[in-house]
């Protein structure tokens, strides 16, 4: 093989490694350069997140066009689908990809702000916290006794979402007493629908979930009592949400940070979240 006919060789293996390997996930500067950030959603996380009428809409939808403008670049949105775990989903969407080659995004919002998450996942860099997520139940005023406590229950069904954290909760709660009360459902939204549709007198879920479903549903807030689920031991009622950047985009990572202070300190994040008839609770510090 002559030098020429060599070099033209590892020229086009260099060029084919090239278009299988994904866009990679970029400091400031390039993001900047580039004038575009690349920010990954869930797809079907109202109201969050997700498609209606073909549109992209959400709270963090709305939120990462914030941190795109306090940025002075073009939002360009990537709604993902929800994996087995947020370890996989960001592996996918941050630092490694899926094996069709597609561009890696920059920052990955609603991801757990969690320590040993944090550690678990040394390839991510995880920005401040911008929610306090809370596990709440709702109930029908009239179809059931008001409660204030998951004893207060008895034995009225609740619907709630399989696999979920409120699940598990309930699962767990009160030595398994409330076993028998649960009607799974594939998604939150089939659980919300059984809730305002009357066939089920209690519904579970986040705080966050519950208002926007009844905002989405129009059901009156007075005709609906909401309870935030508060228990001591090892179970989570709550948990704070951020954003996550690749473990080498550091920077990028601290400006999305600094950006989510200001709307949250100018009531920009407040404003974002009554839009979509849901109620603020920012993350500890505040």
């Amino acid at each position: 093989m002559t030098l020429s006919l060599r070099r033209r060789s590892l020229l086009l293996a260099a060029s084919l490694l090239l278009a299988a390997s994904p866009a990679l996930s970029r400091p400031l500067d390039a993001v900047r350069a580039d004038g575009t950030l690349r920010v990954a959603l869930y797809e079907d996380n109202f109201p969050f997140s997700g498609l209606k009428d073909g549109k992209p809409v959400g709270i963090e939808v709305d939120l990462a066009q914030a941190v795109a403008d306090a940025l002075k670049v073009k939002l360009d949105l990537r709604l993902v689908d929800a994996g087995e775990n947020s370890d996989g989903d960001l592996r996918l969407a941050l630092w490694r990809g899926d094996l069709a080659g597609s561009a890696l995004s920059d920052v990955m919002l609603h991801v757990p702000a969690d320590r040993i998450f944090a550690q678990r996942n040394e390839q991510i860099f995880t920005t401040r916290p911008y929610l306090q997520q809370r596990l709440a139940l709702a109930w029908k005023r009239g179809a059931t006794e008001d409660f204030e406590t998951l004893g207060d229950i008895g034995d009225t069904p609740i619907a709630v979402e399989g696999n979920s954290a409120s699940d598990a909760m309930l699962l767990t709660a009160n030595g398994g007493k409330l076993r028998g009360n649960l009607k799974h459902f594939k998604s939150f939204d089939e659980a919300a629908k059984a809730f305002t549709g009357g066939e089920t007198p209690v519904l579970a879920g986040t705080l966050s979930e519950i208002e926007g479903a009844l905002t989405a549903s129009k059901t009156p807030r007075d005709a609906i009592g909401i309870t935030q689920v508060k228990l001591a031991g090892p179970i989570k009622t709550s948990w704070e949400l951020c954003g996550a950047v690749k473990s080498d985009s550091r920077d990028l990572g601290y400006a999305v940070g600094d950006t989510i202070t200001s709307l949250i300190d100018n009531g920009t994040m407040k404003t974002i979240f009554a839009k979509h008839g849901v109620s603020y609770d920012p993350p500890s510090g505040y």
